[in-house]
């Protein structure tokens, strides 16, 4: 054990003086497979599963919801642990401008069990938080609340309170799952918000009498760094005064205050600067963004990502006609895979039959928009011949919601073409001003002009739901991120599932395959990429009225992205890149 002015420390220069460390001897894989009592933990700052009561911001709480459902189908001992915030956002429209609703949620309304308090000590102060767990078959989710906990992404990234909800997460729900008996064969942090799940992991490590050197080999080994984003300066920066308010607090080891003193550049942190070295294994959610996500260690060295990319849960996404429809032409055996000859069974799948199925999604989706009226008040019923574009994603700037608009002329020629609807939905950051006003005129100049009035509809507090009603009752959906600035994107997967023509730019997972794949989106400059776009659009509502055209299309984008929208196929490239055989 340590004392005051022993460490059990050697000072680190950078990342690559541990790898220098261990490659001097024979290096092992992880030291234990996952059981019952040493799962698979899937640390996450947000999730996003309507069903068990905790609702995300958008991608990232969706995957996780999805990964743990996977998990539970695949037969892998899973823990996933994230904050439970008792309350939540909802958004409404207000004249043409959204506003947002604080509603309280409680876990017991959703199947959570209280199982005890944990502590974290904060500014002086120590901070109950209650550990509260719902299990399933061979998976759990293990949530720390307390009354004050505040909702999803309350204030901005780099203020003291984002900063005590990450360390009520880390340290908190490391101490949850010693609480609940359990020891993680692997941490997976999802994004830098979870970092201090692997500090709390070194601290006790440190803290109990390893040598610091052995400590942190042993963790790095068992920690895996998932990042979503595409460039570290994007991330929060934390202040020294921050951590000796938030952090130094809670951790015991004089080593590891001592390493983690060290990582500060001009009194400031960047989280992703500590995480990138206190995991060894690290993954990009695309092959894209693998390749040129811009990360550097504290040494200036560029890091390198594994490409796993995101995935899908099939059976929560897919129309379960649809689903059934693929395993009758044999296109994916029974954990949703794609079977060896998938692509040569689906010279079997015929328009005729897509359209019956769509016509099954189209009823779904009238059920789920009865209580979803558009910016007009009106509540919208489509009949199965009805042709529906959909946009359907976060409301953020890259994503690039307003390229449609830049042409009203020629978007309400496309779609008198076909007397088609354009749907619009996403939710926009609180306090995202800039998005909220580009939603506003959009709204104002589809307002003036009659037919767009009757043909653009916008729908707000967009959710799992409505996300789920679009993917399975619309014909296209429109992805349209800046190019290099998409790390994955999940949304246009569930398109691709359920039978939707998708129009795209090149970016994130759609990247995966060939540009050919889809109706593609591309270009020099905007103006380019919007004529491109609107060409794209006329060609997908010919193809819809055409069996041959459709047929092509269909076939060739389930060709190149059945294997990559696998959420088994995501789990299992995890797997594999744990625990190599």
């Amino acid at each position: 054990m340590e004392k005051e002015g022993q460490y059990f420390y050697h000072p680190l220069e950078n990342i690559e003086d541990i790898d220098l460390f261990y490659d001097a001897v024979e290096r092992q894989h992880l030291t234990r497979a996952v059981s019952p009592e040493r799962p698979y933990t899937y640390w996450t700052i947000e999730l996003y599963d309507q069903k068990n009561g905790i609702r995300g911001g958008g991608g990232l709480g969706i995957l996780a919801a999805d990964t743990r459902r996977i998990a539970e189908q695949m037969g892998v001992p899973f823990a996933l642990i994230t904050p439970f915030y008792p309350s939540e956002t909802k958004q409404k429209l207000v004249g043409e401008k959204v506003e947002n609703e604080h509603l309280p949620v409680k876990y017991t309304d959703f199947g959570f069990r209280f199982i005890d308090n944990v502590f974290v000590k904060c500014c002086g102060n120590l901070c109950q938080l209650d550990v509260i767990e719902k299990k399933f078959k061979n998976t759990r989710i293990i949530a720390i609340t307390e009354p004050n906990f505040g909702e999803l992404y309350s204030g901005l990234s780099g203020s003291d309170h984002r900063l005590y909800q990450e360390v009520a997460l880390g340290f908190g729900g490391y101490a949850a799952l010693k609480l609940i008996g359990l020891k993680p064969a692997i941490i997976q942090l999802n994004e830098v918000a979870t970092f201090f799940a692997a500090l709390a992991r070194l601290d006790e490590l440190t803290s109990n009498g390893m040598d610091f050197y052995e400590a942190m080999v042993y963790t790095r080994k068992h920690t895996l760094y998932t990042n979503h984003t595409l460039v570290q300066a994007a991330e929060a920066e934390f202040s020294k005064e921050q951590f000796e308010r938030f952090v130094v607090p809670n951790l015991k080891s004089l080593a590891v205050k001592k390493w983690l003193h060290d990582k500060f550049e001009n009194g400031r942190l960047k989280l992703s600067s500590a995480t990138i070295e206190i995991a060894e294994l690290r993954s990009g959610v695309s092959k894209l963004h693998a390749k040129v996500a811009n990360y550097h260690d504290l040494a200036g060295n560029k890091v390198k990502f594994r490409a796993i990319t995101n995935g899908i849960d099939l059976t929560t996404w897919a129309l379960p006609d649809i689903l059934e429809y693929y395993r009758e032409l044999n296109l994916i055996d029974e954990l949703n895979l794609p079977v060896a000859n998938y692509a040569e069974n689906l010279e079997k799948l015929t328009t005729e039959r897509v359209r019956e199925l769509k016509k099954i999604g189209r009823t779904k989706l009238n059920q789920i928009l009865k209580n979803r009226p558009d910016q007009n008040g009106k509540i919208l019923q489509f009949a199965d011949d009805d042709f529906i574009f959909d946009f359907k994603r976060r409301f953020v700037d890259y994503k690039r919601p307003d390229l449609p608009f830049k042409n009203l002329q020629q978007l309400r020629k496309i779609l008198e073409k076909r007397n088609a609807h354009y749907i619009l939905t996403g939710r926009v950051h609180t306090g995202d001003e800039k998005m909220s006003e580009k939603l506003r005129q959009i709204l104002e100049t589809v307002a003036g002009d009659e037919y767009l009035r009757e043909h653009v509809h916008y729908i707000a507090n967009y959710d799992e739901l409505l996300a789920y009603g679009l993917s399975v009752g619309a014909n296209v959906a429109i992805n349209l991120p800046t190019v290099g600035l998409e790390a994955c994107g999940t949304s246009w997967m569930k398109d691709v599932a359920n039978l939707n023509l998708l129009i795209s730019t090149h970016d994130g997972g759609v990247a995966d395959a060939s540009i050919n794949s889809y109706l593609n989106v591309s270009g020099t400059d905007e103006a380019e990429e919007l004529d491109m776009l609107y060409r794209r659009m006329e060609e997908a509502i010919l193809a819809w009225e055409n069996d041959f055209d459709l047929e092509y299309l269909l076939k060739k984008q389930l060709t190149a992205y059945l294997p990559i929208i696998s959420g088994a196929r995501m789990l299992n490239d995890y797997l594999d890149y744990l625990f190599p055989k």
